[in-house]
């Protein structure tokens, strides 16, 4: 699965973190716990376990996402596809171990109405959520590397 990089709103983002692919990979898979680490997201609540399937609401933002997981495969990938305010989103996780640290990449698409009408601002938006994530998922692994 992949992000539609022609949508009308597409970001992607990459960082190295030192920690292995499968403890990044257990960090993001720990849905419920993403608001410990990521201050976007203020609640998630997960309907059942971490599988390709699994149904999960979360509020990031103005509104709340219904996503669906569709790739959950440790410790290579994690996607989901959402809906929210009009807007249809895929947003895949990839990591890729190079020697003691792991090449984290993320990528996102926007598509829909509201995506069209407000894609400047979408973008903006996205861009930096994109950062912002990437940052705090490496900040925390390797917090928790270290201890």
């Amino acid at each position: 699965m992949n992000a539609n990089r022609r949508a009308p709103v597409y970001s992607e983002g990459q960082m190295e973190i030192a920690a292995s692919p499968e403890a990044v990979w257990d960090l993001l898979a720990d849905v419920r716990g993403w608001p410990r680490w990521n201050p976007d997201v203020k609640e998630v609540s997960l309907e059942g376990e971490v599988a390709e399937g699994t149904v999960f609401r979360w509020k990031a933002g103005p509104g709340t996402i219904t996503s669906t997981l569709r790739v959950v495969d440790r410790p290579r990938a994690l996607g989901w596809t959402g809906r929210t305010l009009g807007i249809n989103a895929i947003h895949v996780w990839r990591f890729e171990e190079h020697g003691t640290t792991t090449l984290v990449s993320m990528e996102e698409s926007f598509e829909g109405l509201i995506a069209r009408l407000f894609r400047r601002r979408l973008q903006r938006q996205l861009d930096a959520t994109t950062q912002a994530g990437l940052e705090n998922l490496k900040a925390v692994a390797e917090q928790q590397r270290a201890t």
